[in-house]
This record gives structure tokens, sequence and C-alpha cells, in this order.
């Protein structure tokens, strides 16, 4: 009874995302879809001890307006990979497990170079997923036939790579049509992302909005410890 989920990727994704990968045996890369601006798919949060404070990449969007995910590339014309890095040092450097984790995020940012945002991203949660342990299955649209229909191309391909059940974040509850679903005979499953426990945080209020990254600076692989479906 194999377990899909197709999901836009983003830039180092809260916790909840990579619940959602650990809770399915195949995750789908949602990266055909068009680029959108000022979203989750370049951006992403820290906390600092002033609050909240947005890390963006870059990219090329100017006079590219049907672009897909998949398509846009990063502005190398500006040093976003250092600041990124110099943010995430100066706010998490006192973080229990900070030396852990920059040894091997430090190389995105200090070594690595990217073209398109879609290979940023999936490098960065393929890799948060081996640190967690997370063994499912990461694959891209683009490895299969796109069907027509915002729910039909969902349903198509989850059959297509064999999903028994499709597990779906609760937003897509405004638009999906669960009987295209029914016809295929897929299940559809609604993921929860309530509940969390709070962990050991640093600056002020607690926040669960922000980037994995937080949780896996304070709490290293006790993290899993603090999410629900991937195995402590």
């Amino acid at each position: 009874m194999k377990r899909v989920a197709i999901v836009q990727s983003n830039y180092i994704p809260w916790k909840g995302y990579f619940d959602m990968i650990a809770a399915v045996d195949e995750f789908i890369l949602y990266d055909d879809m068009q680029y959108t601006r000022r979203d989750w798919r370049n951006r992403n949060q820290i906390k600092t001890p002033q609050g909240v404070q947005w890390l963006t990449v870059p990219v090329r969007v100017k006079g590219r307006y049907d672009q897909k995910i998949n398509e846009t590339e990063i502005d190398s014309d500006t040093p976003w990979a250092g600041n990124h890095w110099k943010a995430l040092t100066q706010n998490y450097r006192r973080a229990p497990h900070f030396e852990e984790i920059a040894a091997w995020l430090a190389p995105f940012y200090e070594e690595k170079s990217f073209v398109l945002l879609s290979d940023l991203n999936r490098s960065l949660i393929s890799e948060i997923c081996g640190y967690l342990g997370i063994k499912t299955r990461i694959t891209s649209s683009s490895d299969y036939v796109l069907a027509d229909g915002k729910t039909e191309r969902l349903a198509d391909l989850c059959a297509q790579a064999g999903g028994a059940t499709y597990i779906s974040g609760p937003a897509a509850k405004d638009y999906v049509d669960e009987s295209i679903f029914q016809n295929a005979g897929i299940e559809l499953q609604w993921f929860e992302y309530a509940g969390y426990p709070e962990y050991p945080q640093q600056w002020g209020e607690f926040t669960h909005g922000v980037t994995i990254l937080d949780l896996l600076f304070n709490c290293g692989k006790s993290s899993a410890q603090y999410m629900k479906y991937v195995a402590s």
C-alpha cells in the first residue's frame, strides 16, 4: 500500500515538510508548477534576537512571468550564499549542535554552486533527510508524464508512482476534487500539522514555523523527538 506525496520544493523547509516526507514511501517534488514570487520556494525564516528574519535566495524573474519552478535560475550576481551562512552563524553559533550541523551544511554555502533553484532546494532537502535518517524515495514530477487538470494531474502522478494512498497538506482542501482520487481507486488522506511539542529554542517566544535548521542546531540527533513521523 504505497503512500505518495506531491509537493513543490521549498528552501530549507520547516519541520512539518520533513514529517510529510517521512510519512510516505515516495515524495515527488512538484517543480513543474509555475514559480510564485514571495513564497516558500526561495525563502524561509530563522530566529534572531530581534525576532524572525527571512533568508531569501535571489532569483531571476524579470520578464519571466510564466517560468516553472524547475526553470527558475538563482541570481549569481549577489553574494546570497555567504550572507545566508553569515546570518546562520551569527544567530546559531551558540546553539548546542551548531558545529555538528555546520560540518555538513557549511559546504552548501561556502563551496557548492547552484544554477537552478530546484537543484539547490532538492540538494538541501536530501542532505537534511540523510541527517534525520529519512529513507523516503525523493523524485521529481519531471520524471513522469504530466496529465492535464489540477487534481487530475496529482492523481495521475500518484498512479504512475504506484501509489495506493495520496497524502496531501490541509491547504489543498480548497481546490482538490476528492472524487477524482476516488474514481482512480486512490485513497486521499489529509496530513495534520497541529500538535507539535516545543523544543529548546533560542531568542524569546517559541516559534514553530521557522526552518528546520533551527530545530537541528538546537537539538541535533534528538530532533526526531520533536517530530511526528521521523523515527527517534
